[in-house]
């Protein structure tokens, strides 16, 4: 199924401090720093409203110390394709692209980093990817257990959805 996106124009991002990274789609597959065979691989993730921009000051650090840093926009977000149809944003949307993600990158001995969003979303995958994960870095998110969510969280949500 082809889902109809736009995708930010790449001027928009030209005066942005502190990402000396190009960006990579996955239709080219080189969307990584570091080494491809590393011993470890981090998969950052990031929440809302933010992007990979806001692993722009830990990107250096993983890889001076030699490991491979993938730090992936979520769709809609960032330098990603933004689907048009508001449908399409869902949890299960986003959390199989990013099981797709990972296996079309071959992802192994991945160090998780997720934060928001990110960890709402990414902390699933361990569960049903254990031997690609060795290891996680959890900031300020929550593991989604199949409950519902708080009134403050759903209203938080309708707030971001208006």
């Amino acid at each position: 199924m082809t889902t109809e996106a736009l995708r930010t124009p790449e001027e928009r991002f030209a005066m942005l401090p502190g990402l000396p990274y190009s960006p990579s789609f996955i239709e080219e597959l080189p969307g990584y720093k570091g080494p491809k065979d590393a011993e470890v691989t981090f998969l950052c993730l990031h929440g809302e409203p933010t992007w990979s921009y806001l692993y722009r000051k830990m990107l250096p650090v993983f890889t001076a110390a030699g490991h491979r840093v993938i730090a992936p926009d979520l769709f809609g977000f960032g330098r990603s394709d933004k689907p048009v149809d508001d449908a399409t944003y869902t949890f299960d949307f986003h959390r199989n692209s990013l099981l797709r993600f990972v296996e079309r990158l071959d992802l192994t001995n991945i160090a998780l980093v997720c934060q928001d969003w990110g960890g709402i979303l990414g902390l699933t995958r361990p569960v049903d990817m254990q031997p690609r994960f060795s290891r996680m870095l959890i900031m300020n998110t929550a593991l989604p257990v199949g409950e519902p969510v708080s009134p403050g969280f759903a209203a938080w949500k309708g707030f971001a959805a208006n």
